[in-house]
């Protein structure tokens, strides 16, 4: 097999569909490999070890994740208008068994931290870049008066993040999206100007 940047990219998206049903440590590299269509030889060819590859494919998923969110809230209205459009993109993965399943931070959180400090730094760095632009949005949001004026966007931001990731982790334990419905709700009575 000749080595391209897309066996690289093979790698990571079969590595990452497979992590979203048997964790990190339950991943196998021969089922990984096989799942991927590669020989050995590839794996290492792009990845020094089994680590380096999981801090790769968190690193790969937070950039497309901050590319989706990027293009919900860069789309017209109010801030108020993209925080319901963002919100909406929750509850409509949610809804369709989307978010909680395909969401690598529900996942692999708890167990990545304890196994991997590479891994961890970097889903870490992908958490603080969402929180980041979701507290511009909130302070976009004083500014054109559709949100509440907040002494410290960054902290609820935070707030918003964590009872979201609550949510969806209670979203795939029951099958429902209540949860999730609850918290985007909370939210926006929260924010409301």
């Amino acid at each position: 097999m000749t080595e391209t940047p897309n066996t690289r990219q093979t790698i990571l998206d079969a590595g990452q569909a497979l992590m979203l049903t048997s964790g990190f440590a339950g991943l196998g590299l021969s089922t990984l490999l096989k799942a991927a269509g590669v020989p050995k030889g590839s794996f290492y060819h792009w990845f020094e070890s089994k680590e380096d590859f999981g801090r790769a494919a968190i690193e790969v998923y937070s950039e497309s994740y901050i590319t989706r969110l990027d293009a919900l809230l860069e789309g017209p209205g109010t801030a108020a208008d993209k925080l319901d459009r963002f919100f909406g993109a929750w509850m409509s993965d949610a809804a369709s068994a989307g978010l909680a399943e395909r969401c690598l931070v529900v996942k692999l959180g708890a167990e990545v931290s304890d196994l991997s400090e590479a891994m961890r730094a970097a889903m870490d760095r992908g958490v603080q870049q969402f929180i980041g632009r979701l507290a511009v949005l909130l302070g976009q949001g004083a500014e054109d008066g559709s949100l509440r004026t907040l002494a410290d966007p960054q902290s609820e931001a935070r707030r918003i993040y964590a009872s979201l990731l609550g949510a969806a982790i209670l979203t795939r334990i029951s099958r429902d999206d209540v949860a999730l419905r609850d918290a985007t709700n909370d939210a926006r009575s929260r924010l409301k100007p």
